[in-house]
């Protein structure tokens, strides 16, 4: 019998979830502190991020060792504590996939399950874990948790008809700690989605605000964005939305997180970013170091380098 529960999406759950957003303001800094004569507590904490190097062809380079990374927070340089290559590595791999009433509109929801089954059967490893999120109409449901039974998948995401409104950013926000469950060190969060988004309590910001503190890529498929102003103002809820502005969102979740978009207009399209994306979680380098936290949760900026020439290094950008 299949596993199913509900994680209600609400601007409050995401903001009291994260203990974020604003919290720091409300805390005295660690210098007020010792002004003040309080102490502060500092916790350490090991910080592991995925790590995606290529040349300016976009080739993989899989040859780099511990010694070509830096890793700076905040401008200050870290020393590594754990660092791990391995191409045969298996993954774990969440799938976000939006079943809302848009979904249906041109087929799309039938196009990316009829992909997703070759991916399922094919492209990923016997060892390759895979989770099955599906939300619409406010609520995000674990249809399949991880597994290695890619036919349990499969079987989930026949049942799946497109249904509702779409609560995208509530979705994003809640699904990467689910996502970091998974019990590999190569994870990810695969939104498959068509951007539109008419039910969400929480904007984009306040949505990314949480997923980036959770180390989890955020690799997302948009597929056939609407493009007709008409045919976008019947499903949109901002007047203001843009087909520019729904990819323009979509990309910022992605690369804030370390992970990447694709823009598809075709099957095909959507069976090649598929194949990307795997390809890419096994290239990825996990490299680890030693972070120290106070009270005020600020937010913290990550920067890799390499010295190697010609090359482009893709991480989360923070936490």
């Amino acid at each position: 019998m299949r596993i199913r529960m509900k994680y209600k999406s609400s601007l409050v759950n995401l903001i009291v979830c994260a203990g974020l957003i604003g919290a720091g303001s409300a805390l005295l800094s660690q210098q007020d502190a010792k002004k003040e004569g309080f102490s502060v507590d500092i916790s350490v904490i090991a910080i592991t991020i995925s790590v995606t190097v290529q040349d300016r062809g976009g080739r993989y380079i899989n040859d780099l060792t511990e010694k070509d990374f830096a890793v700076f927070e905040n401008n200050r340089k870290r020393p590594l504590t754990y660092f791990q290559y391995d191409f045969e590595a298996p993954v774990s791999l969440t799938i976000l996939l939006d079943v809302s009433g848009s979904m249906a509109v041109q087929d799309k929801l039938a196009e990316v399950k009829a992909c997703l089954r070759p991916f399922l059967f094919s492209i990923l490893k016997p060892r390759d874990e895979v989770s099955l999120l599906i939300f619409a109409d406010g609520a995000v449901e674990v249809a399949v948790r991880h597994t290695t039974a890619k036919d349990e998948v499969w079987a989930a995401l026949e049942k799946t008809e497109a249904f509702g409104k779409t609560a995208l950013n509530d979705a994003v926000g809640v699904s990467p700690e689910f996502a970091n469950k998974g019990r590999h060190e190569k994870r990810a969060l695969l939104l498959m989605t068509d951007g539109v988004e008419n039910d969400s309590q929480c904007s984009p910001d306040q949505a990314l605000e949480v997923a980036r503190r959770v180390d989890v890529p955020i690799y997302t498929i948009g597929t056939k964005i609407p493009l007709d102003e008409d045919a976008l103002r019947k499903l949109k809820k901002n007047p203001a939305a843009t087909p520019s502005g729904i990819a323009a969102t979509l990309e910022r979740f992605s690369r804030a997180t370390g992970g990447k978009a694709f823009f598809t207009r075709s099957p095909e399209e959507v069976t090649a970013a598929l194949r990307d994306i795997k390809d890419e979680m096994s290239r990825q380098y996990i490299i680890g170091y030693t972070a120290y936290k106070n009270l005020t949760n600020e937010y913290r900026h990550i920067r890799v380098t390499t010295p190697k020439k010609n090359t482009r290094v893709r991480t989360r950008q923070g936490y």
